[in-house]
């Protein structure tokens, strides 16, 4: 069958839930502003297999896994190996698994630290308090406040990148270096996607039921990535499984947003850590254009890029070996100075 051109425009901030919403779930919030958001509906239905956090816990948890309490909110994170510290956020409707193959490499040499955000993976859930007086950013900066990390360098994808330019704007001092994968700058207009009949299927499905089958989350994947075969068996259970947890009242109240853009741009012109952009070039939402944006807004920041021309919107999921090399390269490589010859970018 074919094709189909997804003709309404969205903003952007949370891929999935942007897709799955009957309201503008995603458009809200901003560094600064308070955290309000639009819940995504659940029908309750005996046919939806939703798992609770305890069960998803059983399932996923680890001899890794540590829980603490931020701002009432009960994250789950994990902290490994030694050396530099990389701290590392997912996108949203992911989890800390995103970079499970990432640590696995880089942990020998660095200090890996990542947490679930709230209301996602195996972090608890987002009360009205929070979502109404938390902002995504805080949750965090306390985290590696409370690990005693003084220096970092953060690496996010998609909206994880987006709480790493905020918490960059906000604390000069904490980011050393920021390492950004198709990430938003701008609300972004879906309507250029054009997405396949089976898709647009299981994407109607999911808002008209509020649960995201396994159908869904394969279209998703297999549309999202520039190689479906990279992205495992396992991968595409574990985002079913993560996401089918029993409903959110506030699903995306923690989740870093662009909204409107225009407190975005203010944040983004702050940043003077120096930044890599390692940029999926097969993205069907955030093209190498997106990359060419984000460059303009950092205007203080000294920028190196990487174009991954056959990977897709989740880089460090589809290849987490180059990836990694990536992320090694440049933080062994150091950053230019104003006194120092620049060294060549990765």
């Amino acid at each position: 069958m074919p094709a189909i051109r997804w003709s309404r425009k969205l903003t952007l901030t949370c891929t999935a839930a942007a897709i799955l919403a009957t309201t503008p779930a995603c458009s809200a919030a901003q560094s600064g502003q308070p955290s309000t958001s639009a819940s995504i509906p659940a029908a309750p239905d005996e046919a939806q297999p939703r798992l609770t956090i305890a069960e998803l816990r059983a399932l996923y948890g680890d001899e890794q896994s540590r829980y603490v309490d931020i701002r009432g909110v009960e994250i789950h994170y994990k902290d490994e190996g030694s050396g530099p510290v990389l701290f590392m956020v997912h996108g949203s409707v992911s989890s800390t698994r995103t970079w499970d193959r990432i640590t696995e490499i880089l942990k020998p040499n660095y200090r890996v630290i990542r947490f679930d955000i709230p209301g996602y993976g195996l972090s608890g859930r987002v009360s009205d308090e929070a979502a109404a007086n938390v902002q995504p950013v805080e949750i965090a900066e306390e985290l590696v406040e409370r690990l005693g990390v003084k220096k970092l360098t953060f690496v996010g994808v998609s909206s994880g990148g987006t709480m790493g330019m905020y918490l960059a704007a906000k604390r000069p001092d904490l980011v050393e270096r920021l390492i950004i994968s198709n990430t938003p700058s701008d609300p972004v207009d879906t309507s250029h996607l054009v997405m396949p009949e089976s898709f647009l299927s299981a994407t109607a499905k999911a808002r008209k039921t509020g649960f995201s089958d396994m159908k869904f989350w394969n279209e998703y994947l297999t549309y999202f990535a520039g190689d479906p075969a990279r992205i495992s068996a396992q991968t595409r259970k574990e985002y079913y499984d993560l996401n089918r947890r029993t409903a959110e009242k506030h699903p995306i109240a923690l989740v870093a947003r662009i909204g409107d853009g225009v407190q975005a741009k203010i944040e983004m012109k702050k940043i003077t850590a120096p930044t890599f952009l390692i940029w999926g070039g097969a993205d069907a939402l955030l093209p190498e254009s997106a990359a060419d944006a984000i460059t303009g807004y950092l205007g203080s920041a000294q920028i190196s890029r990487v174009i991954m021309p056959d990977v897709g919107h989740y880089p460090p999921l589809e290849s987490p070996d180059r990836f990694a090399q990536l992320i090694a390269a440049y933080v062994e490589a150091g950053v230019v100075s104003d006194n120092q010859p620049a060294a060549a970018k990765p």
